[in-house]
């Protein structure tokens, strides 16, 4: 009997021995890295494993997808360093100024190792597990450790990550294909590298409108790391691109920041030339958008880099690439190992460097700010909304903000008019001073024209934070000295004596609004808007204003007053109540130009042919934003839904082949009867010139003969290197334009008479015939921030924005820029959400 119960001893103390043992990722998967493509739940468990088997690793969740799987961070160094991890940390944050107390740490360098932000780039994640086990076995790399502290996030996208890998394991041979024809090099629509909501996440650092972002962003301002990697894959011919980085940089990058590059990427090559593997630098990927994951952590203080190794969706396993060579995941897996490692390697050898430099970095923030612009006053006439909703944004960055009072005006650079002008800075003003840590950051979000040393950039070029929210705002070469606390108060909501009242109104002005009127209509209550301006007991209601009459919702009974209470304190709006529909001036209550609100029943086209993106953009909008529901409907079977079931159809930018002349038939049918067809971006040229529609793409035969013509003698002669460069002539690379708004129609309800439009291609159409030229561009034009070449600039000389054409009991919205870009663009919102609930109304 004894020795059974010894035999069991024996092999509980082995399980103990054997959990302590760290294991291979090919130990622990049961698999060679590069055999197959990981699952993400399998990665997680690997990165467990490690944690529980090593002492010096801690593993964080940080938060969660919207799929619900987690996000995860390991953090590792050495044992001595470990014991003081918190002090390290906490010193740290300590340097930067976001903290108070002594920064006692200054030879622990820490590295931050970003993996699988696209989805479908999907090499990264697998060279995390052997970047973290060699970070831990190698005898150099724990020497590394005793000068870094290494976070490694094996996957920012989890959900786009599992959309690709499940693809590929579902539908890859038995034995990997090279052929590029093969069904495994050609993932489905919306493809793996989005996340649920197909928003692009290396886009989105800045503007934190998906949960992954927002989570890691609070994660990361704990830390606040001195080097950041986001490995990135691209298309199998290009083979490694690492740092340093390609014009153009944005101008507040330091010296320093743009010489470690260097060092960095000359000790990748190092190793690169000993395998003779291909690489390129300071080529097609620059540091000027903020909102990558190269150029945010680099806006706050880091060395931030891209890495991107050749593969992308279309490798899979293994791809033949234009030299006839076979490109393997293994290939891929052990390239993106070997910068990781030896981003670590170097930034240890340079550590007390490293960190020396990231103090003097915030130091000059605080002390000396290199910026022309010293103050940011965002006036506090503004609505509550936009403030409101602006502070939540500098929140996130820890950008710090407050009040003033000057005594007398000073000049200043005025969003408005794009001009020098007198200011008075009050005391209702929201002052943001560049004399503080995010100082560069601040000057890389609110500054009125990035500074482009090459117009050869990647992504947009205009993104200035008080067009994008529809600011009053000014920028002042002067430092100001902020006083006092800004404080944003919530909107007062009187509560109401139910018995006498005869209607409550809302004001109409900001996306908040929309989430009431949104919330009411889901609610089953009937709501009504005032199409002109009214008075009422002393109190004064413009255009759009939301009207919710007892006598239409009698049905609710005493139900009715409580749900508007209720309601009201949700969404914070400030819901007046009345008790007459008697108008002093204006309309009463009773009016035909107080019209119903349909309530919408949305249908969005989804799919093939329609831009993930964007239709991610609006997917986005209703569900997470304003929370109304919508159906989306896939294009393989959109011919056979019965669109009346539907009072509203969304066409997202796309290039829609299958409209044929039956679909276009039976859409313009649909809408005369009643419906309203919102079309977006490229959507429009589905429709422009097409028989039943209004659109056309120019207003003369003249001026299509002279967009036609055939090009000039000096035009054909050009040097290869000339016709690079006139291309550029005819795009816009997310530049801003001032428009005109007709601010009486209901498409621009809450609008004043101009907006800020961020262009993002170079549509042109013709003002319409017939309907409503709701935005226009009047005449000569040049965009107020950004990019845009001349040609196609001149080509925009009058030219419609955001139209409705009026078609029987319908209306079709045409929509050239898209008002919910990156659902960063705030104040296209309120546009896009009328053309939703009020036009037609």
């Amino acid at each position: 009997m004894k020795r059974p119960y010894l035999l069991f001893i024996l092999l509980s103390l082995f399980t103990v021995v054997q959990a302590q043992t760290l294991q291979s990722p090919e130990e622990f998967l049961g698999y060679e890295l590069g055999e197959r493509f990981t699952r993400h739940h399998k990665v997680v468990e690997y990165f467990k494993h490690v944690a529980e088997s090593q002492q010096n690793v801690q593993l964080q969740q940080y938060g969660e997808t919207y799929e619900h799987r987690p996000l995860i961070m390991a953090i590792l160094s050495s044992q001595e360093n470990m014991a003081r991890l918190e002090e390290i940390r906490i010193s740290n944050l300590a340097r930067t100024g976001l903290s108070d107390g002594q920064a006692s740490v200054g030879d622990v360098a820490l590295v931050w190792l970003s993996y699988n932000i696209h989805g479908n780039e999907a090499s990264s994640i697998e060279a995390s597990m052997k970047t973290i086990h060699t970070l831990l076995t190698d005898s150099k790399a724990k020497e590394w450790l005793k000068k870094t502290v290494v976070i490694i996030d094996p996957c920012v996208n989890p959900d786009g990550r599992d959309r690709y890998a499940n693809f590929y394991n579902q539908y890859g041979n038995k034995n990997f294909n090279p052929d590029g024809d093969a069904m495994e090099h050609h993932e489905p629509w919306p493809g793996g590298r989005p996340n649920h909501y197909l928003f692009d996440l290396n886009r989105d650092w800045a503007w934190q409108t998906q949960k992954e972002s927002a989570s890691r962003s609070k994660v990361y301002h704990q830390w606040m790391p001195h080097v950041h990697v986001d490995f990135h894959e691209q298309f199998i011919n290009n083979p490694y691109y690492f740092a340093p980085a390609a014009e153009p940089f944005h101008e507040v990058i330091t010296p320093w920041q743009r010489e470690f590059q260097t060092t960095i990427g000359k000790n990748h090559a190092k190793y690169f030339d000993a395998e003779g593997w291909l690489y390129f630098t300071k080529e097609s990927f620059d540091l000027l958008y903020p909102s990558y994951g190269d150029t945010y952590p680099t806006y706050n203080g880091a060395i931030g880099m891209t890495y991107e190794q050749a593969g992308h969706g279309y490798a899979g396993l293994g791809v033949l690439t234009e030299y006839g060579d076979t490109l393997t995941l293994k290939d891929r897996v052990a390239h993106h190992f070997t910068t990781g490692i030896s981003t670590v390697e170097i930034t240890a050898q340079n550590a007390q460097k490293v960190v020396e430099e990231f103090a003097r970095y915030f130091k000059q923030n605080i002390n000396s700010p290199a910026a022309t612009y010293k103050t940011y006053v965002v006036k506090g006439t503004n609505h509550a909304d936009k403030i409101r909703s602006l502070a939540s944004f500098l929140d996130k960055h820890h950008i710090q903000y407050g009040t003033t009072r000057i005594s007398k005006p000073v000049k200043g650079y005025s969003y408005l008019s794009k001009s020098s002008t007198s200011v008075s800075v009050g005391a209702n003003d929201l002052v943001i001073s560049t004399y503080q840590p995010m100082s560069k950051l601040i000057t890389a979000l609110f500054e009125p024209v990035a500074k482009l040393s090459d117009t050869l950039t990647y992504d947009i070029t205009a993104w200035s934070l008080p067009y994008a929210y529809g600011l009053d705002a000014y920028a002042l070469t002067d430092k100001v000295d902020i006083s006092g606390k800004y404080t944003v108060s919530p909107a007062t909501t009187p509560k109401p004596e139910s018995k006498n009242v005869y209607a409550y109104m809302l004001e109409y002005k900001s996306l908040q609004d929309v989430k009431f009127l949104a919330a009411v209509l889901k609610e089953g209550i009937n709501a009504r808007v005032a199409r002109k301006p009214l008075q009422i007991e002393g109190k004064s209601f413009g255009r759009g204003s939301i009207v919710i009459t007892r006598r239409t919702n009698e049905r609710l009974g005493s139900e009715f007053d409580k749900k508007i209470a209720q309601l009201s304190k949700k969404y914070d709006r400030n819901v007046v109540p009345v008790s007459t529909g008697f108008a002093e001036n204006g309309t009463d209550l009773g009016s035909a130009d107080v019209a119903r609100i349909e309530t919408p029943k949305i249908a969005v086209l989804a799919g093939p042919q329609t831009s993930s993106l964007n239709f991610g953009e609006i997917w986005h909008f209703f569900e997470q934003q304003i929370d109304y529901p919508i159906t989306n409907i896939g294009m393989d079977y959109f011919s056979s839904v019965d669109l009346d079931d539907y009072n509203v159809l969304i066409v997202p930018h796309g290039w829609y082949s299958v409209f044929n002349d039956d679909i276009l038939a039976e859409i313009n049918s649909w809408v005369r009867s009643g419906g309203k067809l919102i079309a977006i971006g490229s959507a429009l040229n589905s429709f422009k010139d097409k028989k039943g529609y209004a659109l056309k793409e120019f207003a003369t035969e003249k001026e299509k003969k002279e967009e036609e013509k055939e090009p000039t003698i000096e035009e054909q002669l050009q040097t290869y290197a000339e016709q690079e460069r006139d291309q550029l002539s005819s795009e816009i690379f997310g530049a801003i334009f001032k428009i005109n708004l007709d601010n009486t129609h209901p498409l621009a309800y809450g609008y004043d008479k101009e907006y800020f439009t961020l262009k993002t291609n170079n549509l042109k159409f013709a003002f319409l015939e017939e309907g409503g030229n709701v935005g226009v561009i009047k005449g000569k034009t040049e965009p107020v921030s950004g990019f845009a070449g001349y040609k196609a600039t001149e080509r925009l000389e009058n030219s419609l924005v955001f139209g409705v054409e009026n078609k029987g009991r319908g209306q079709v919205i045409y929509m050239v820029d898209n008002p919910l870009f990156r659902a960063f663009w705030e104040n296209g919102k309120l546009l896009f959400s009328n053309a939703v609930f009020m036009v037609g109304n």
